[in-house]
Order: C-alpha cells, then sequence, then structure tokens
C-alpha cells in the first residue's frame, strides 16, 4: 500500500498549490485503517483564489464553439477507459468498495462523459411559430457561470463526473469539493480532465472540510449556481444560505427506499434484488433497499431466504476476490450504524443476523437483518447509510404503498411482482424519482434523469437530458423581421 502515498495539492488556476492554512489530513484506507495520501485543507483565501480563477476563465471557455468541448470532453472519456483498472484499483482503496463495484463506479463516470460529450453537438433549444406576422421565436441554452460542485464519497469517480461533465458541456466554470474521505480519485479526475485539453481555470480543486471550505463556497457571491450530493441537514443549510445570493441550487439528499415483494413475486429474484440493493457498498448508497416491505403471505418463506444468503456474505478487503462486502468509510459512519442497531433493538425489532462491528482490522460492520419492524420505529424511518435492512409486513398491496410512502424521503423505489395492475399500481401511487419493477433500487442509467421528491431533493434531477437544465439559464429569443412596430396580444384581433 506504500507506493500510494503522496502528497496531494490544491488545484487552482491550472496550478497544484499549497493552501493558505498550511494545514494538511490524512486520506485513510477504511479496510486496512493505512494512510495513503495527505491533502491540503483549504480556507476561505483558497476558495476565493479557486473561484476568481474559475471566473477568469469563464468568457473563453463559456465563448468556446460547444463541439469544440466536446472534443475536449470526448478525450476525457478514453483516458478514463484507458485508466479504468488503475482508477477502480484506487476507488477500492481509498473508498473500500468491493473491486466489480468500484469497476462500474469508474464505467458510470466513462458513461455519462462519453454522453455530455455528445450533447456538445446538441444543447437544444426550442423553436416555436410565433402568434404574429414576420416574427420567429426560439429558445438557447446559455451557460451559468461560476458553478460550484460538493460531491460525497460513496460514489467518489460517477458523481463528480455526473456534475463535472455537464456542467462543463455547457460552458461553466467549476469550482470543486470532494468528500475529505475520497479526495484522491477527485485529484486522478482532475488530471485526467487537464490532461484532456480543459484550459487553466476551467476546473478548480479545493480540499477540506464543509465547515470552512465549503461554507466558503456557498457564500461566495461569485459563485452562481451550486450542486450538492449529501446529507439532508447540510443541504438544508445550503438552500438558505444560497437564498442569500439567489444562487441556483440543486440538491440530492437520500433516500429511505423501500422494495415490495409481493405474494406473486419470484421469491428467489427478490432476495437477489434485496441482497444487493441492501448490502452492496456495504448500504452506503442513497438509492440502498434499506426497507423490504413483503406481502404477509410469503413473508416467512421471503425471510428464510434472505437470512440464508445474507449469512453467507464475506467480510473483507474489497481487492480480494472472496470479498461480498468491503468496510464502511470512517469510524463515524460505523458508530452511527451501531447506535442505530441499539436503536431497533430497544424499539422492539427482532434482530436476525449482525448487528454488530466485525472483529477485523479495518472499519467493518456485520450485514444485519431486522424483522417484526414498524413504521413508527427510528430504523424504519431514517437513513442509516449502512448494511442495515428491515423487515417489513404488509398485508396487500395498498398496505405496502401506503407504508412505502410513510417516509420523509423518496428517491428510489422497487415492486417485485408478475401482475401488470399491481406493478403499474406501484408506478402511479409511490412517491419516488424512480421506480424499478423487479429489479433492485439502484441509481439511473447516465441518459435518464436521476433524482427523487420529497426530502431526497429540491425538484432537480441529474444526468439524462436534464443534466443540462442543471447547468445553464435558458433565454428565449425574438426575431421580428417585419420592418414595423407589433405589439403581442394588443395587435391582434380576438
Amino acid at each position: 500500500m506504500g507506493e500510494c502515498m503522496q502528497e496531494y495539492k490544491l488545484f487552482i488556476g491550472g496550478e497544484w498549490a499549497d493552501s493558505s492554512t498550511g494545514e494538511t489530513f490524512k486520506d485513510t484506507a477504511p479496510a486496512t485503517l493505512e494512510t495513503i495520501g495527505i491533502f491540503q485543507k483549504a480556507g476561505a483565501q483558497d476558495v476565493g483564489r479557486a473561484v476568481d480563477a474559475a471566473e477568469d476563465a469563464f468568457p473563453a471557455w463559456s465563448s468556446t464553439p460547444a463541439p469544440q468541448r466536446g472534443k475536449i470532453i470526448f478525450r476525457a472519456a478514453r483516458i478514463l477507459e484507458e485508466r479504468k483498472e488503475e482508477l477502480s484499483r484506487k476507488l477500492t482503496i481509498e473508498m473500500g468498495k468491493v473491486l466489480p463495484e468500484a469497476r462500474g463506479d469508474v464505467q458510470e463516470a466513462i458513461d455519462i462523459t462519453y454522453y455530455a460529450a455528445g450533447e456538445g453537438r446538441r444543447l437544444f433549444g426550442e423553436t416555436t411559430p410565433s402568434e404574429l406576422p414576420d416574427k420567429a421565436c426560439m429558445t438557447v441554452r446559455r451557460p451559468i457561470g461560476v458553478v460550484a460542485l460538493i460531491t460525497p464519497w460513496n460514489f467518489p469517480v460517477a458523481i463528480p463526473a455526473w456534475k463535472l461533465m455537464p456542467a462543463l458541456i455547457a460552458g461553466n466554470t467549476v469550482v470543486f469539493k470532494p468528500s475529505s474521505d475520497t479526495p484522491m480519485l477527485a485529484a486522478e479526475l482532475v488530471k485526467i480532465l487537464t490532461e484532456a485539453g480543459v484550459p487553466a481555470g476551467v476546473v478548480n480543486m479545493v480540499t477540506g472540510s464543509g465547515e470552512v471550505a465549503g461554507k466558503a463556497i456557498v457564500n461566495n457571491m461569485k459563485v452562481r449556481a451550486m450542486s450538492f450530493t449529501g446529507s439532508l441537514d447540510t443541504g438544508k443549510w445550503i438552500l438558505g444560505e444560497a437564498s442569500k445570493s439567489m444562487k441556483r441550487v440543486s440538491l440530492e439528499l437520500g433516500g429511505k427506499n423501500p422494495i415490495i415483494v409481493m405474494d406473486d413475486a419470484n421469491i428467489d429474484l427478490a432476495v437477489d434484488g434485496v441482497i444487493w440493493g441492501g448490502f452492496g457498498t456495504s448500504g452506503q448508497r442513497c438509492t440502498a433497499a434499506s426497507r423490504v416491505i413483503v406481502h404477509e403471505k410469503v413473508i416467512d418463506t421471503f425471510r428464510e431466504k434472505l437470512l440464508a444468503r445474507a449469512g453467507k456474505l464475506r467480510l473483507g478487503n474489497g481487492l480480494l476476490e472472496s470479498t461480498d462486502v468491503g468496510p464502511i468509510i470512517n469510524n463515524t459512519q460505523l458508530r452511527k450504524i451501531a447506535g442505530y442497531c441499539d436503536i431497533g433493538k430497544n424499539e422492539g425489532a427482532t434482530l436476525l443476523l449482525g448487528g454488530k462491528q466485525a472483529k477485523m482490522n479495518g472499519y467493518f460492520f456485520e450485514p444485519t437483518i431486522f424483522t417484526d419492524v414498524t413504521m413508527d420505529m427510528r430504523i424504519a424511518r431514517e437513513e442509516i447509510f449502512g448494511p442495515v435492512v428491515s423487515l417489513i409486513n404488509a398485508s396487500d398491496l395498498g398496505d405496502a404503498i401506503e407504508k412505502a410512502n410513510s417516509v420523509e424521503y423518496g428517491l428510489s423505489s422497487s415492486i417485485y411482482t408478475e401482475s401488470m395492475r399491481s406493478a403499474f399500481k406501484a408506478i402511479e401511487k409511490v412517491d419516488a424519482g424512480l421506480t424499478y419493477v423487479n429489479a433492485s433500487t439502484i441509481g439511473s442509467e447516465v441518459h435518464l434523469p436521476f433524482g427523487g421528491v420529497k426530502a431526497t431533493g429540491n425538484g432537480t434531477r441529474e444526468a439524462g437530458s436534464t443534466a443540462l437544465e442543471e447547468f445553464t439559464e435558458l433565454k428565449t429569443v425574438y426575431f421580428d423581421y417585419s420592418g414595423r412596430l407589433q405589439r403581442a396580444q394588443i395587435d391582434i384581433e380576438g
């Protein structure tokens, strides 16, 4: 692991630089507790420099024809492809997810980068007839300006790419602050963009705490838009602070995602979905399947099969082929998960499996299953962000949907059923940004919108065609070639 040790700098105006604070922090591998990198703690002065660099670079970058910007983003996609295995292994070391999942994380970044590059020849607006003669109407998309991107640790390549690539292809310049738990992959992504030809100042990266660097970004008047993925409480604070300077804000704030298993479901397939949705990435996904709402006619059978499968999951270093479930990201999160398991037991839920930290080096928590869970329990309502699955009884489809909707979040959802009626009822009635039929609660393919309802966010969507909506202003344009004054509405006879 020692070969991974490196001291990383801030990236401002095309240069790697020390922070003004003179302070650094360690990047720790959660599976081994080894230090794998030293990073700068940016202060408010550093954030100001990064924003100024982005502002200076904006006129030239926004004036670069979008297809030319697309060529640069295409080059970045090709470099990501060439370095997929190298990046995947670094990702597993830094974040902990098992290597096949790390490859998926990098592949998602590759996919969104290619997709965004292609938008350089689209950036579609609308043309529409005018209500007046000799007049043309259209809309065009314009970049917003300096945008700030604050990303989490659980998808340290994919989520930054989901934000960076659409922001760049639209002509914006960027100040990027990754999570302090996974800054190494962020630095690698910035290096790739620079190698691909992104000009100096177009992408700037600051590392450090949310309390200092993050706050300085939010409060900087020159930042015109922000995209944040993280906790609900932090998202609420950002929304309130950003409103003071009328920043555009895009928020993705987590979930408490349900899988509904109906009495006509393929039980083995549903178990597969819960194992993947509940314990993949050690449950550290905003789309994790933390609630499984099972029809009372099949809950006994389902519970037995799930318990048998989950009991065989092997904890360990994600680089090992024998590992099914990797570590938790840090000790704070480990303690949080353990605390929720204590809460579940105290609330009267029955612990079937796990419920404690594994006795091994690193931040490992055993795959955990609770049954006899009711919707008034905190483990059924609050986001745990760990490998904890709650089984909830449902009497029928209506009861299952009511329980699915009884939490404050609404990101991903799933139903396992052979009934077309049940599937379409779930699509219609479940409060969620995504609904899967006979598949687990995972994210979106990159060419489709991703996001949720209620406390999951503020109505924006990432990826797909909506990615450009997040990072562009829509301007309406009129051409009047009549040669005379025409007054809409006034000059039209009824």
